[in-house]
């Protein structure tokens, strides 16, 4: 590209340090080229009173940096992929995953080290049904309280007695330098996570081939191989975030792992399942493990 490149971002501090970590990857492959952030304030972000559910999904954390992009106003936007409906919009494409992250959830607490040492009536902040689905599930004992904001003002929540613990993304708090505040990382089989987690995403135009050209590089196969089988998980069930899905694939020598759920958010009805397949074929094992669920009954939940 002969001319500046404007990456749209959201202005939180961890969408912030994702553009930023984007805009200083493609200098290193591009020297010389000048790239600038354009933040933006979402939906999303406005509404913080209510659940993302409530308020209609995950989509209003993106519209708005897609309108910027299809405005002409950038060139290209940074997500965190677990942000992301399954679906793309027509006309726009995820140009590149970076290398996944770690994709496991957090437990984040000032008296307790683990999950299992809650006391019975214990608050757990979250303010995804995925976590609540799951949390219920474990530890029905336990009061789920909504939390809604930027990691720092969640965290500021906790310190400040609004929860006795909390559940977040353990790549969100690496990547803003906040990993001391982790007491512990939650395995997949305990807490699975969302369709995503710990993938950064730029998305374009689906037109713009000097965009594509441009990131292609910063893709990682493996990290999309993984992607592409949760994604086409979620979008097999037709799922938003009002629906508790989740979904985790893994690569080893060639061959790909999935495992998926859905469930109540309530817990008490929750459908679980794995496939294993070429990782070549990531889409359609997400999409078979998809169909596998709904042929179970989980499609009543969604």
């Amino acid at each position: 590209m002969n001319r500046p490149v404007r990456i749209a971002t959201r202005r939180s501090r961890l969408a912030l340090w994702q553009a930023e970590h984007v805009a200083a990857c493609i200098t290193a492959l591009h020297p010389g080229l000048v790239v600038s952030l354009v933040p933006i304030v979402t939906e999303g972000d406005r509404i913080l009173d209510r659940s993302l559910a409530a308020v209609g999904g995950k989509g209003l954390f993106i519209k708005e940096l897609e309108n910027a992009i299809h405005e002409g106003a950038a060139d290209l936007a940074v997500h965190s992929m677990k942000d992301l409906p399954g679906r793309m919009p027509a006309g726009f494409t995820i140009a590149a995953a970076l290398e996944r992250g770690d994709a496991r959830d957090a437990f984040v607490s000032a008296r307790h080290a683990a999950l299992a040492e809650l006391p019975p009536g214990a608050r757990v902040g979250t303010s995804s049904p995925r976590r609540e689905c799951q949390l219920r599930r474990r530890r029905p004992d336990l009061e789920v309280v909504v939390m809604r904001g930027n990691v720092e003002t969640r965290l500021a929540k906790l310190d400040a007695g609004a929860c006795d613990a909390m559940i977040l993304a353990a790549a969100g708090l690496e990547r803003l330098g906040l990993a001391a505040r982790i007491r512990a990382r939650l395995a997949p089989e305990d807490m699975l996570p969302a369709v995503g987690q710990g993938v950064i995403g730029i998305e374009c135009a689906s037109d713009r081939a000097d965009v594509l050209e441009l990131v292609h590089p910063l893709e990682h196969g493996a990290t999309r191989l993984a992607l592409d089988a949760e994604r086409a998980f979620a979008a097999g069930l037709g799922a938003s975030c009002r629906s508790p899905v989740a979904a985790h694939a893994t690569i080893e020598h060639g061959n790909l792992r999935l495992a998926g759920l859905v469930g109540a958010q309530d817990g008490r009805r929750v459908y679980t399942d794995e496939i294993t397949g070429p990782a070549a074929d990531a889409g359609l094992l997400g999409g078979e493990l998809a169909a596998r669920l709904v042929a179970a009954g989980a499609s009543a939940l969604l």
